[in-house]
């Protein structure tokens, strides 16, 4: 197994914060993505962009992580984006229902979308139930 070491590099640049992930992102290097996204946040960015292109692996440690930036960004009022999600971590989010919380389009007046896990954008808010929808669910007897 080829273990990939975990760096994180945070830039705030007029306005905008990226936060840029690679290695894994396991319960040894989760404690990383806060620091740099808390970072970030002091310095009142309009948007944070966790770029996760070079996430190798992340267990749910590094989703903890995630979904605790997605948090901090929120309670300070910051529009969360997550770009670059690779199929390992795309799983993992599909598995837990993370994905609906880190790809859910936030309200932005800059015109900005959200990066679904899938790597395409998400649709609009106001662009109604996806095509393929969701089967209906059945009631199983007691």
């Amino acid at each position: 197994m080829t273990v990939y070491p975990f760096t994180s590099h945070a830039v705030v640049h007029s306005g905008v914060a990226r936060v840029m992930l690679a290695g894994e992102l396991d319960l040894d290097t989760a404690s990383y993505v806060h620091e740099a996204v808390t970072a970030c946040l002091v310095k009142q960015p309009r948007s944070l962009c966790l770029d996760v292109t070079g996430v190798s692996f992340c267990d749910c440690a590094g989703l903890s992580a995630l979904l605790r930036a997605h948090a901090s960004a929120r309670q300070a009022g910051v529009a969360l984006v997550v770009e670059g999600v690779g199929s390992q971590l795309a799983r993992l989010l599909s598995l837990t229902g993370a994905v609906d919380v880190l790809t859910q389009p936030n309200s932005r007046t800059d015109g900005e979308t959200t990066v679904r896990a899938s790597g395409t954008a998400a649709p609009p808010p106001d662009a109604g139930p996806p095509a393929a929808a969701q089967p209906p669910r059945q009631e199983l007897p007691v």
